[in-house]
C-alpha cells in the first residue's frame, strides 16, 4: 500500500514538473521578428563548455543574414581560440506564422522553430566530429532577444538524454538598421 501510494505521488510530481516552452514569452518584449533581425550583418561571440559546465573554447563569428520571400539564408563563419575555423550556412523556410524549419549541412533532418514575444526555440541533431568518426547531438537552442540588436542564445546538447555540454553567446546586429 505504502508502494503504491508512493508511486501515485511521483507520478503526480512528475506531472506537475511541465518545461518551459516559448509559449511562455509570448507577450516579452522587444518582439523578436526573425526576418528583421536576421538581415544584414551580425557577429556571435560565446563559449562552448562541456558537460560540468567548465569553458573549453571560445570562439566569433561572423554571420552574413538575407531573407527572400519565406526562405532566410544565415551564412555563419566561426573562428574558435584555438585557431580552428568553422562554416554553418543555414537555410530557414517560414512554415506558418510563427513557424520556421531549417537546415544546414551538419543537422541531421531538419531543425524545428517557434517564435514568441522576444523568443526562439530550435530543437534539432548536430553531426560533430569525434575523433576519426562523429557523434549526432541533441540541440535545444534558446535564444532571447534582450534589446533591438542584441540577442542572447543558450544552447544545451545532449546525447542520449544526457546534458554533455552547452554553448552560450551574445548575436549583435551591425551596419545600417542596427540599432
Amino acid at each position: 500500500m505504502k508502494r503504491t501510494l508512493l508511486a501515485i505521488a511521483w507520478v503526480v510530481v512528475l506531472a506537475g514538473c511541465t518545461g518551459i516552452t516559448v509559449e511562455d514569452y509570448r507577450g516579452a518584449e522587444p518582439k523578436l521578428e526573425l526576418e528583421s533581425f536576421f538581415q544584414g550583418p551580425l557577429s556571435a561571440h560565446g563559449v562552448v563548455k562541456n558537460r560540468a559546465g567548465r569553458v573549453i573554447r571560445t570562439f566569433n563569428a561572423e554571420i552574413a543574414a538575407d531573407w527572400d520571400g519565406d526562405t532566410g539564408t544565415l551564412v555563419e563563419d566561426f573562428v574558435f581560440n584555438d585557431g580552428e575555423e568553422q562554416r554553418r550556412v543555414w537555410t530557414l523556410r517560414r512554415t506558418g506564422p510563427e513557424t520556421y524549419t531549417g537546415s544546414a549541412g551538419d543537422v541531421v533532418g531538419d531543425a524545428e522553430l517557434a517564435l514568441a514575444g522576444n523568443s526562439l526555440f530550435l530543437d534539432y541533431v548536430l553531426r560533430v566530429p569525434y575523433g576519426d568518426s562523429s557523434i549526432d547531438l541533441r540541440v535545444d537552442d534558446r535564444m532571447y532577444l534582450v534589446s533591438p540588436s542584441v540577442l542572447i542564445n543558450e544552447s544545451v546538447m545532449s546525447k542520449f538524454g544526457v546534458r554533455v555540454g552547452s554553448l552560450l553567446l551574445v548575436i549583435e546586429r551591425r551596419g545600417p538598421g542596427a540599432r
